[in-house]
């Protein structure tokens, strides 16, 4: 346990548990750990999750909306500020790539609690709302106009691929990563507007 010589303030205290959360949730799984593991993961005793969080499934959610920024900021930091490349679409794609290959073990866990509880399922429309906002405002911000559809349909075209790979079914299939990536890339090159 933690050895402090004074308390952590609340808000400090709900990120190190988000953060023990994140940990085990991408090692062991949603279902290989409990809330008196997190909070000794975080340095804290077991009750003090309870101060934060109702439930591990809440915790678990937190940790997905975080996944969704940090899988934006993945994005961002391979941006160029000026006009987009085709080579911008490459890095596009490998950052995703990584960001799922990173994650591969949460992402499991979220692609099993999506469809046996209810609040997953609503948190990642939401999600998938929110990342299809912001891929339409990039879009704007770069005088590309396209449909809600469309972007949706890019955004899970991501995430099966990339999970495929993560998880290893594009290799078991004989399908190289190099090719998986180059399909995200011209797609990403087709949204941005770019002909082959």
């Amino acid at each position: 346990m933690r050895k402090t010589s004074a308390p952590r303030a609340p808000d400090q205290t709900r990120n190190d548990l988000i953060a023990a959360a994140a940990k085990l949730f991408n090692s062991v799984g949603y279902f290989g750990t409990d809330s008196n593991r997190i909070a000794r993961q975080a340095g804290y005793a077991p009750g003090t999750f309870y101060l934060h969080f109702p439930d591990k499934l809440a915790i678990f959610l937190e940790v997905y909306h975080r996944w969704v920024d940090l899988e934006w900021q993945a994005i961002a930091s391979v941006l160029t500020p000026d006009m987009p490349s085709r080579s911008e679409s490459g890095r596009i794609a490998k950052a995703v790539l990584q960001h799922h290959r990173a994650w591969r073990i949460f992402r499991a866990s979220l692609r099993a609690l999506t469809v046996t509880e209810e609040s997953v399922h609503r948190a990642r429309v939401a999600q998938r709302g929110r990342q299809i906002a912001q891929t339409s405002e990039l879009l704007r911000s770069r005088g590309v106009r396209v449909t809600r559809a469309r972007v949706y349909a890019s955004l899970l075209l991501f995430e099966i691929l990339c999970d495929a790979v993560a998880d290893g079914d594009a290799a078991s299939l004989g399908i190289k990563e190099r090719d998986v990536l180059a399909q995200l890339a011209a797609d990403v090159a087709s949204l941005l507007g770019f002909r082959r």
